[in-house]
């Protein structure tokens, strides 16, 4: 592993979109990425009029073969908006598609489907946890799994304040457990004011963190000892947002890697697009790469990392989703 010293930087290696304009769906948003055991690269999106209008659904296009595949449509009930779709592959050739359904979004439910053949075939859609009103499970970024088998969702609740937790699954995802929200001191100088869409690590010490999208203007973090069954009262980073997602993931070499508007005004403009690296498990970033920097929307990034490469997936100005492939040197 590294220095926070250390000479580091990202590579640009591949640079494209997953697809040219589709007229099956004007607007598209929250995009994710993952890679199967058989060398592909699956990514999925929600598209439709706009977001959260009844025509939204999840879409879902494979990159095999040094092209993407069309679109193809994984969940889509006519009446119903789906958003924030996450892809885990957590090994072997199992690939798992997580999403959310609701009219709105402290009442959306989490759904799930898998498939055993790295994506050619899924079960019919489940309910993540029976009952669940307010969302369970992955809200944007993807789950973990822990040095002791364990799964790790980082998950999130927007009702008059926003408030983050992590869902732990020791079962291989069929049943999961909720920790306490992290502790965060509300206000209501924004609506919604609180953290939301964490995303997780865990570090060679075997403590969990995440990262977490805000309105103060800044990136915050919190910490767990325990796997994620409590965590740290949240605190903030100097890293700026802008009240847009982050994601991050662990390069083979230790680094972190994470994808991130440096805009530090709350519902401040979603642009650059930046990847930013870390050698100490989050306590100092250096600049990696800037992805974006022309005025639009390049936002909502997806960060997944094998050995030492990023695949990275983001909304580009809602008309397309963009995807670049970086080699991390240091």
């Amino acid at each position: 592993m590294g220095t926070a010293g250390s000479i580091m930087k990202a590579e640009l290696i591949e640079k494209e979109f997953v697809f040219e304009a589709d007229p099956r769906f004007a607007s598209c948003h929250a995009s994710t990425v993952a890679a199967t055991a058989d060398g592909a690269v699956l990514s999925a999106w929600f598209g439709g009029s706009g977001e959260g209008a009844d025509d939204v659904g999840i879409w879902l296009s494979r990159k095999e073969g040094g092209s993407w595949a069309e679109p193809v449509l994984m969940a889509g009930e006519p009446g119903l908006p789906h958003w924030n779709p996450v892809l885990f592959a957590p090994g072997g050739a199992t690939v798992l598609l997580y999403y959310k359904v609701g009219k709105t979004i402290p009442a959306w439910r989490t759904l799930v489907r898998r498939s055993d053949d790295a994506g050619a075939s899924w079960t019919t859609p489940r309910e993540l946890v029976p009952g669940d009103a307010g969302g369970r499970g992955p809200v944007k970024n993807k789950p973990i799994v822990l040095s002791s088998g364990a799964w790790l969702a980082p998950a999130s609740v927007e009702g008059k304040y926003w408030d983050a937790f992590a869902d732990r699954s020791e079962d291989g995802g069929l049943t999961w457990t909720a920790s306490p929200t992290v502790g965060f001191v509300h206000d209501d100088t924004y609506e919604g004011t609180g953290l939301i869409q964490p995303s997780l690590w865990e570090s060679g010490d075997r403590g969990v963190h995440m990262l977490l999208r805000s309105r103060t203007g800044r990136i915050w973090r919190s910490d767990s000892a325990d796997g994620g069954a409590t965590w740290s009262k949240a605190y903030p980073t100097y890293l700026p947002n802008n009240s847009s997602g982050i994601d991050l993931d662990r390069t083979g070499s230790g680094i972190l890697v994470l994808a991130y508007n440096p805009v530090g005004m709350p519902k401040g403009p979603r642009s650059p697009l930046v990847l930013g690296l870390s050698a100490d498990e989050g306590e100092t970033w250096k600049q990696g790469a800037i992805v974006e920097i022309e005025p639009g929307e390049f936002s909502y990034p997806a960060v997944l990392v094998r050995k030492n490469e990023v695949h990275l997936a983001y909304t580009w100005n809602r008309e397309r989703i963009a995807y670049r492939r970086y080699r991390i040197e240091a």
